[in-house]
């Protein structure tokens, strides 16, 4: 038996990178959640109509194919992977997102043979109904990305360091895991500790007062913040379609 997989859980819940490689062939379904904020910008883009390419952070070839294949490389225009950036995004965009967390997980997630998807506050309910659809009485993974200590998203950045568990994951993880417990799903432990989390706390204040929704304050985005903290606004659940992520 495989401890670390979860066994004999409905949903099951672990961190980063190296959650993925715990759960991901154990999982029907792997949901990926980096709230602050690849996949809220993920959310509004496809709820718009548009497409994202997930790509690895400083992947310079993942890059260059993405363009090869017509996308539009965030940064290159308006779009960034900041929320408040992608609210006016035209359907049919298809838009390439690199980042260290969200992204690259993604691309993780998807070498496993999972179906994966891309999970937030604003769709949490969403997600978990697409997820058990997919999940066919299979388990279902919940992974929240975390940070990395040393990783500026506002500037050059260095290398990955350690991972940062981090507020606004635990709890847009939380968020799902409650939305699958309503559906009668059992709960491994540590789901079950974050949909507690998430049941006791106020999310709004939370993401503000977190160490990311400070970091992007202070840099003068804090409408992010906002953007990220609403729950159950979005009925899309971003599925990832060969390599990018649609609507469903």
């Amino acid at each position: 038996m495989d401890t670390w997989a979860q066994p004999g859980n409905g949903v099951r819940l672990e961190w980063g990178a190296e959650g993925v490689t715990a759960l991901g062939d154990a999982c029907a379904v792997l949901v990926v959640v980096d709230v602050l904020p690849f996949c809220t910008t993920v959310d509004l883009v496809t709820a718009r109509g548009g497409r994202v390419l997930p790509v690895r952070w400083r992947d310079e070839r993942g890059v260059a194919e993405a363009r090869a294949a017509g996308a539009v490389v965030a940064g290159e225009k308006a779009w960034t992977l900041r929320p408040s950036s992608v609210t006016d995004i035209p359907s049919g965009t298809l838009l390439a997102l690199p980042s260290p967390n969200g992204a690259t997980l993604t691309a993780a997630a998807a070498a496993t043979g999972a179906h994966v998807l891309a999970g937030c506050l604003r769709n949490a309910s969403a997600v978990a109904v697409k997820a058990l659809e997919l999940a066919a009485g299979r388990p279902v993974g919940v992974i929240p990305a975390g940070e990395r200590w040393g990783i500026d998203l506002l500037g050059e950045g260095r290398n990955f360091g350690p991972l940062r568990p981090c507020v606004e994951d635990q709890l847009g993880a939380g968020a799902i895991v409650a939305a699958l417990d309503r559906h009668g799903r059992t709960l491994s432990a540590e789901a079950a500790l974050a949909a507690t989390a998430y049941a006791g706390t106020d999310v709004a204040q939370a993401l503000r007062t977190c160490s990311s929704g400070r970091e992007l304050a202070a840099a003068g985005h804090p409408g992010d913040v906002e953007l990220a903290a609403q729950t159950d606004v979005s009925t899309t659940a971003p599925t990832l379609r060969g390599k990018t992520l649609e609507a469903e």
